[in-house]
């Protein structure tokens, strides 16, 4: 069995898909959006409607699924889910379309160490990382809970269905609102990219046409 110590990152690419893969130490890592808020508000709708808003505008998204505690991010019963029971320290898996390697670790990567495992990508969105995310997007419908998780004023953006819910003055969106809030991470993603001399993939495939 797994060490109650070990624990696993996942990190899902749109085509590649990297469970733990070695961190390196660039300087060139994507910037992290992290999508928060509470149990059943609709925060993996908001991330799936989300990349895929922002895939059809031609960015590359890496994902990041937060879990509090262990979990075994293999498919119990499969041959490689076995390779890892009896005691293998890294599992690889590889397919024409995809590879996937899964690695025992003794703590839990930061935020920054799995940007940079997230490869060459525009952005790296999360689900969770509710204290560490460096740019908060809180998520909360008012028919689970009446506050927010986030002080108002440390978040990038506010998506609720609760006109009561304080923003601080922060950009507020409906739930409906992708559109709107891919606009806002693209104008923050365009800007933060200048200040790096960075381009975006979809300006890079827009010069190839």
């Amino acid at each position: 069995m797994q060490p109650a110590s070990a624990s696993r990152t996942a990190i899902w690419g749109a085509s590649n898909l990297s469970l733990g893969d070695d961190i390196g130490g660039t300087a060139s890592a994507p910037p992290v959006f992290s999508v928060v808020g509470k149990s059943d508000s609709g925060k993996t709708g908001v991330v799936e409607r989300l990349v895929r808003e922002l895939t059809g505008r031609g960015y590359k998204i890496a994902t990041v699924k937060h879990h509090k505690h262990a979990v075994d991010i293999d498919v119990p019963g499969k041959d490689s889910w076995r390779h890892a029971r009896a005691g293998s320290h890294v599992t690889m898996i590889s397919s024409p379309t995809q590879f996937a390697v899964i690695r025992r670790v003794e703590r839990e990567r930061t935020l920054a160490e799995i940007a940079e495992a997230a490869g060459e990508v525009d952005l790296v969105l999360t689900e969770g990382f509710m204290r560490s995310g460096p740019t908060r997007i809180e998520v909360s419908r008012r028919e689970r809970s009446s506050e927010g998780i986030v002080p108002a004023e440390e978040r990038f953006a506010l998506v609720t269905d609760n006109p009561e819910l304080a923003d601080a003055g922060r950009p507020r969106f409906g739930l409906d609102d992708i559109v709107g809030l891919a606009d806002l991470v693209e104008a923050e993603l365009r800007a933060r990219q200048g200040r790096q001399g960075r381009r975006p993939a979809a300006e890079e495939a827009a010069d190839g046409d």
